[in-house]
């Protein structure tokens, strides 16, 4: 796994490490050099230096950096230049780099490459709205027949997550899903015009989303004119699961990531929060077959359902 520096003026590495953190979630060898207003090329020399001894010495190498030619840049090129075969250099950090540069590592093990793969990940990182909107129904539009042919939908990851299609779902879980097409199951989303406008520009870049009530669900996962479609399928209640299972969606598991806390249900970990109904919803989908993954994020490890309704005492 190629090991990555995060580097920048003032606090802003470890600002963007959090974020990153918050999405991807926690990440092993990843260290943080920042050059405060205070120090000069000596102090930061030791940051880097310090930050390098927490990896082996021949281990692969990439520096992000917020700015060309700024000084975290400048001294990160100095010992980039001495071990030109580990490692490797990217400006102009951003989230979306940073995000693609977990996800990167996990197939990519030279820091040359991952450095290469991650530019156009970070340009492609900028939009501006209403540029992007203006653009989005026209590319919508042209991809709206991508991939269908003879043969029922595939679906590659169910999850319900009371907050659809945000970061985490868009950075980390869509590449681990490896589907071509993202799936927003729900009836009141579906008659919100504003909701689906949002989702859609929220879709990562060479996936599609589409929002689509249960009913419409339950009738393409029976139409046989599919065939190329590799789903990734978002709910945001627990009940539309139990319908669209009941009505021949053919769910094998389940991601459990999120259920929004409001007035009558019990938080049974940090981010779900149910009520009796959702509990007996869940025992329903139990025996019909589907198994559930309790995580946050991919890199988490598995929680047991019904282990958490167990101790939280749902009433």
């Amino acid at each position: 796994m190629v090991n990555l520096i995060i580097a920048s003026h003032g606090d802003f590495a470890k600002g963007i490490l959090m974020s990153g953190s918050m999405i991807f979630g926690e990440q092993e060898n990843v260290e943080v050099v920042t050059f405060l207003p205070n120090e000069g090329p000596d102090d930061l020399d030791r940051h880097y230096q310090e930050a390098l001894s927490k990896f082996n010495n021949d281990d692969e190498v990439l520096f992000l950096v917020d700015l060309w030619g700024g000084s975290p840049f400048n001294r990160a090129s100095l010992i980039q230049k001495q071990n030109p075969d580990n490692m490797a250099i990217v400006s102009g950090l951003n989230l979306p780099m940073l995000i693609e540069a977990y996800g990167g590592r996990l197939s990519q093990t030279k820091a040359a490459d991952l450095a290469k793969y991650l530019v156009p990940v970070a340009r492609k990182g900028v939009k501006s709205v209403p540029e992007f909107q203006e653009a989005a129904p026209a590319v919508s539009k042209e991809k709206s027949t991508v991939g269908l042919k003879e043969g029922h939908i595939n679906i590659k990851l169910a999850r319900l997550d009371t907050r659809l299609l945000h970061g985490q779902v868009a950075t980390a879980w869509t590449p681990d899903s490896k589907a071509n097409r993202i799936i927003v199951v729900s009836d009141a989303v579906a008659k919100d015009e504003l909701r689906k406008s949002l989702i859609q520009q929220a879709a990562p870049n060479g996936v599609q989303a589409n929002i689509v009530p249960v009913s419409k669900m339950i009738e393409v996962a029976k139409d046989d004119r599919f065939g190329g479609v590799d789903a990734f399928l978002l709910f945001e209640t627990v009940e539309d699961v139990l319908r669209a299972v009941e009505g021949g969606v053919p769910l094998k598991s389940l991601n459990v990531g999120s259920m929004a806390h409001s007035e009558g249900k019990t938080m049974v970990n940090k981010v779900l929060s149910m009520d009796k109904t959702d509990v007996a919803a869940f025992e329903k989908l139990r025996d019909l077959g589907v198994e559930f993954d309790v995580r946050k994020v991919p890199n988490d490890s598995k929680a047991n359902l019904f282990e958490l309704i167990k101790k939280a005492n749902v009433k």
